[in-house]
């Protein structure tokens, strides 16, 4: 299946882009999609924390992703 992602503040530094299709075979995790965007990435490996939304609620590692689903990489924010 062929996933949409955005990605946000340092994450779209490390991959050089704000959107990619990436491909997961069906049944695929969030943390499969993790794992696998790491393995291409290796910097967000780096980041201690990394969300990820689908549909625009946090998603569980175990939550599986569906085609149609829209995805957001959330790097640790800081600030104040």
């Amino acid at each position: 299946m062929t996933l949409h992602i955005h990605f946000f503040a340092i994450g779209r530094e490390i991959t050089g882009k704000s959107c990619l299709e990436w491909e997961m075979p069906d049944g695929a995790t969030v943390q499969d999609l993790l794992s696998s965007l790491k393995a291409a990435y290796p910097r967000l490996t780096e980041l201690k924390t990394l969300k990820v939304a689908v549909n625009e609620d946090y998603a569980q590692p175990t939550q599986i992703l569906h085609e149609s689903d829209e995805i957001a990489i959330i790097p640790p924010v800081c600030g104040g």
